[in-house]
C-alpha cells in the first residue's frame, strides 16, 4: 500500500503547477511520509472497503500530519501515531507545519 502511495504521489508530483490564484501547495506524503507509514502500518493491515478520492488536507489536519483527516490531538493521543514531521519547501505565512507539536483545531 504504502509503495503504491508512493507511485501516486510522483504522478501528482508530475502535474504542472497551480497558477494564480493558489499560493502555496502542500505535499504531506513528502514531508510527513513517517507518520503516515506509521498510521499506515498500524490501522491499514486487514482489509478495508474504503477508498479515499480527492482529499483536502486542510492546515491543521493532514497537511500536520500525514494522516487522513488526523488533527494532530487526536493523531498523537488518540492513535498514538509518533513520526518526524519535516517542512514544507514551501509554506504559507499563516499555516506553518508544527507536525504533531500543531495545537490548532481542523474546523472544516
Amino acid at each position: 500500500f504504502l509503495r503504491l502511495e508512493q507511485e501516486q504521489n510522483a504522478l501528482l508530483q508530475a502535474l504542472p503547477p497551480f497558477g494564480e490564484p493558489v499560493s502555496h501547495v502542500y505535499h504531506p506524503l513528502d514531508y510527513a511520509w513517517e507518520p503516515h507509514c506509521d498510521f499506515v502500518r498500524r490501522y491499514c493491515r486487514t482489509p478495508k472497503h474504503v477508498l479515499f478520492l480527492g482529499m483536502n488536507p486542510g492546515p491543521f489536519g493532514m497537511a500536520q500530519t500525514g494522516v487522513p483527516f488526523g488533527e494532530a490531538w487526536h493523531v498523537r493521543e488518540w492513535l498514538r501515531v509518533v513520526g518526524g514531521v519535516k517542512k514544507p519547501p514551501s509554506e504559507h505565512p499563516k499555516r506553518p507545519v508544527l507536525g504533531l507539536t500543531c495545537r490548532r483545531a481542523e474546523v472544516s
